[in-house]
C-alpha cells in the first residue's frame, strides 16, 4: 500500500488507484454507505478524508473475498 497521509483529502483519481473498483461503482458505494461519504471542498471539487480511506483499506484488506 502506497503512503497515505495521516489527514488531508485524497481526489478520486487517487482513491480510484488505491481502490480497484469503477467509477460509477465507486460513486453507487458512497450513496449506499459502503464507501465514505464526500466532502465538497468547492462548487466542482469533490474529496474524500485520508483518514476514511486508510480505514476502508483496512476494513477490506481484513475481510476474507467472497466467492
Amino acid at each position: 500500500m502506497s503512503q497515505l497521509p495521516s489527514n488531508g483529502f485524497l481526489r478520486l483519481p487517487q482513491v480510484l488507484a488505491l481502490i480497484p473498483v469503477s467509477r460509477s461503482a465507486w460513486w453507487a458505494g458512497c450513496k449506499s454507505g459502503r464507501y465514505p461519504k464526500p466532502v465538497k471542498l468547492g462548487p466542482r471539487t469533490t474529496a474524500w478524508r485520508a483518514a476514511d480511506i486508510a480505514a476502508l483499506l483496512e476494513k477490506l484488506t481484513a475481510e476474507p473475498e467472497e466467492k
